[in-house]
């Protein structure tokens, strides 16, 4: 697999403090992945359950742990679908996250 692109990997974990305050961490991951075009079968079928799809990442398998956010090119996108081939890659399937709000 052409291993031409980096995105990040988004984690989140949730603390509570000495005050009983939740607080959110992100974490960061940076992987190598190669960036496709969604499928028009695929932005059909998605659209139809009111998702905006734009990228489908593949990346190595073993990288992924879960994740629901990615970010590419500093826009986080959220993974609404997952496909594990029966090779070592994986497609994420990924929409724009917050639309229409500032990513600053």
């Amino acid at each position: 697999m052409d291993r031409s692109d980096v995105i990040k990997l988004v984690s989140y974990t949730e603390t509570q403090d000495q005050y009983g305050v939740w607080k959110t961490t992100e974490t960061k991951k940076q992987v190598f992945c190669q960036v496709d075009s969604i499928t028009r079968q695929e932005f059909f079928e998605a659209g139809r359950n009111g998702l905006s799809p734009e990228y489908k990442f593949i990346m190595f398998d073993g990288d992924y742990n879960g994740e629901k956010t990615v970010e590419y090119k500093g826009k986080q996108y959220g993974i609404y679908r997952v496909y594990r081939n029966r090779t070592d890659s994986i497609e994420l399937y990924a929409e724009r996250k917050g639309r229409g709000e500032s990513n600053g």
